[in-house]
């Protein structure tokens, strides 16, 4: 590996830990953080779908905490649980 493959290498494993660790996201980083694509990131905050702050009115910064709960959102129930649900109230009724 020569040095400038080391250097993309280490540039790239510092982006990840710091999106990792760091609070406050800029977009790209958000987008990164998420695995989506910019464009669908900004389809996101321009429909108010997605939680954001512009504290100067034009760039966007996102909380990497409010991400992951949004990530969680809608989760779908297993067939097991779909399953279960069902059984309690057949049961019950």
């Amino acid at each position: 590996m020569n040095e400038n493959e080391q250097r993309k290498l280490a540039d790239t494993i510092t982006a990840n830990i710091i999106s990792c660790t760091k609070e406050v996201l800029t977009s790209d980083e958000a987008a990164r953080y998420m695995g989506i694509s910019k464009s669908y990131l900004y389809k996101l905050t321009m429909r108010k779908e997605i939680p954001h702050y512009k504290p100067s009115g034009k760039v966007v910064y996102f909380n990497r905490k409010e991400l992951e709960a949004w990530l969680q959102t809608n989760r779908a129930s297993t067939d097991t649980e779909i399953n279960q649900k069902a059984q309690a109230y057949c049961i019950n009724n």
